[in-house]
Formats: structure tokens, sequence, C-alpha cells
């Protein structure tokens, strides 16, 4: 449903009578109020039946259709642009000399290098359990030989091999196979620091290691590929982010794309005083706790990371209810609001949610299509 906002036309707009005019005068400037309170973020109206100064009489109006619509009421939390998860990769057991690096910005996928020590290049497995021992025949069984049967069958390896944590002939002679293919000797075991095993591909963004240095300490730090913006939600609004609840996400150079909370933290944390907490919410000692958001389309935030942007949580949403823009509302000297039609009679609303520039209304004569009065810029 459209709302059209019609401009003054001398036939159509005829000044009000002098009795009219001076209580539009009072009633716009009430109005006025109303629409600061909204535009401040709030939804309380001013109860006052006194406005400010009237402006000049013969002030100029409009008039707007009341429109059939949904009202969606947010609020905007301050985000930021990045990827999910966050890991440190550290220098194997055994030390060794660095000799290779991947850049800063690199995917890394799965049976990618993603470093090399003494010259052996170390590939990426997809798994949650890291290797901790060697694995060889006649092991015990394990979450670690799950996580290396599962990726040397997706890397092309041991088709036969069967989904468990039991590490057999078969697997040992897939081992080989696949230590032949990178030039290594085929020992058909994997040792802690022949592979780095990450939840999935990783995204490189610092790299503390440096090429001939020991093996020691960070080498790399890595993210997800996944696209989200993370929230530091003050505690006392942890309301507006269920999981799943749709938000709209509004980029740098005013681009709006879609999204959902994926994830909600549990534990606080407060807002440092005057520190560098530049995405905290609160006032200072507020707790936050962190969101994260998912974005519907990731191609649409194009390569942009660590950008600032803006989250709109919905906090109320009124569905197919009547509703006029906010400037329309004159507030009413015996107390409550009305709207005006063109011909001068004022019809009394009851007011719902205030969101996009209307406000709900409600009230007997009121009806959809039918045009109220608004003041004109």
């Amino acid at each position: 449903m459209t709302e059209s906002l019609t401009l003054a036309a001398d036939e159509e707009h005829e000044e009000p009578p002098p009795r009219d005019r001076g209580r539009r005068g009072l009633l716009i400037g009430a109005a006025v109020l109303v629409l600061g309170a909204v535009a401040a973020g709030g939804v309380v109206l001013s109860s006052r039946t006194d406005g400010p100064a009237a402006p000049a009489a013969g002030a100029r109006t409009g008039t707007a259709a009341v429109v059939r619509t949904d009202l969606v009421q947010s609020e905007r939390i301050d985000g930021t642009l990045g990827y999910a998860g966050s890991y440190t990769v550290t220098g194997p057991r055994g030390g060794g000399i660095v000799t290779w690096l991947p850049d800063v910005g690199v995917t890394i996928a799965r049976g990618q290098r993603a470093y090399a020590v003494d010259g052996v290049a170390v590939p990426l497995f997809h798994g949650s359990t890291p290797l901790y021992r060697t694995l060889e025949e006649g092991v015990d069984d394990g979450p670690d030989v799950r996580v290396v049967k599962r990726n040397l069958k997706a890397l092309g390896y041991g088709d036969e091999l069967a989904d468990d944590s039991r590490f057999t002939s078969g697997t040992a002679e897939a081992v080989r196979d696949w230590q032949e293919d990178r030039g290594r000797e085929r020992t058909g075991k994997v040792a802690p620091g022949d592979v780095l095993v990450e939840p999935g591909p990783v995204r490189v963004t610092e790299i503390p290691g440096i090429v001939g240095a020991p093996a020691e300490g960070p080498l790399l730090r890595l993210t997800g590929t996944r696209r989200v913006v993370t929230v530091d939600m003050p505690v006392g609004r942890q309301q507006l982010a269920g999981r799943g609840a749709a938000v709209r996400v509004r980029l740098p150079g005013g681009k709006e794309t879609d999204g959902k909370v994926s994830r909600v933290g549990t534990v606080a944390r407060a807002v440092a005083s005057g520190g560098p907490d530049r995405q905290a919410q609160g006032a200072p000692g507020e707790a936050t706790v962190p969101v994260e958001v998912t974005l519907s389309k990731p191609a649409d935030v194009g390569a942009l990371d660590g950008a600032p942007v803006q989250v709109d949580f919905t906090s109320e949403r009124r569905d197919d209810v009547l509703a006029v823009p906010v400037p329309a509302l004159l507030a009413l000297a015996e107390g409550g609001y009305a709207v005006e039609t063109p011909e001068g009679r004022l019809v009394p609303v009851t007011l719902g949610v205030f969101a996009q520039g209307r406000v709900e209304v409600s009230g007997t004569g009121l009806r959809e299509g039918m045009r109220v009065e608004v003041p004109l810029p």
C-alpha cells in the first residue's frame, strides 16, 4: 500500500477559518513535539496541552492518505563487519625453521598448504579435534582418527574408508598414497604437526611468524570464511537479539542488506570507561554480550572487512494496521490526539506504534484511503 502526499493547491487547501487556524498553529506545534520525541528514538508522547509558540498564521499544508500497512519499530545498534571465528596457529612441537608463510587475506581450503617448516608443507585438514598423538595401525580408536579418515576420503584417498574412529590397514594405505602424492616418505603414519586441523576453510588475517625464524610461538592468525557482523549488545536490550531474528544491516555508503541473528553470547563484559572499546554500545560500566549476525547475501558486502556497520533490530511489529505520517497528528487541548480532514473535521485517534515516519492510528470514522492534513516543510 502506497502512501501519497499531495502538495498544497489553492482550490484544495483553503486557509482554515480564524478559529481553526489559531488552533492549528497550537496543535501543529504540539505535533512537532511528538515528532521530535520520535526522532530522538523514543515513543513517549507529550501530554501537555499547551505547545510552543504557534507558527505564522496560514501555514501551508498538504494532505496524505491513511494507509493500511505493516509497521516495524526497530533499534539501531553499531556493529563490525568481519568473518566468523578466530584461530591462532602455533609452531609445531619439535620446532624447526619456518620456510614458507601465506599472505594476509589468502583463503586456505582443505588440503592446501597452510605453512611450511624445514621445507615440508603443512596442509589444512577440516575437523574439530586436533592431532595430539601419532596415528598408525594399532593405535587406540579416537576422534582424531575420524578426522584423518574423513579428510583423506574428501581429498580422494581411501574411497572405501568407513566413517569411524578406527585406524585400519586400509587407513594406513590411504595415508601412504596421500604421503606419496605430497612427496613424503610412505610411512602410513600421521603425527601432530603433519597437518593443521581447523573447523573449515580459513582466511589469513595476521602473520606473526617470520620466514627463516624458528617455528615457535604464533605463526598465523586466522578466521573462518563466513561473513558475519558482530555487535556488542547492551544487556538491557538483549531481548532484541533472539536467535534467528531477522535484522537489517546498513553498510558503509548507505547500502542495506538482510541478515539473521546466528549467535548470542552468554558471557557479559563491562564497557571500558574511556578505553579503546570502540564498538561498545552501552554507557561505561554497562555490561554487553556479543551478538553475531549472519548475512543472507554475503556478496552484498563485497571485500569489506572490519568496516563499521549499523544493525536494525526489530523491537515491535504491527501488521495490517492503519497509519498516517507522524506530522498529521494534532495534540488536542483537552487531551488526546486527532487527525484533521481537508474539510476541517477533527477525527480523534488512538495511537499505536511509531515506525518508519508513521504512526499506527485507530478510531471511529477513520478508514483506509481517507485524506488527512499534514504540514508542508
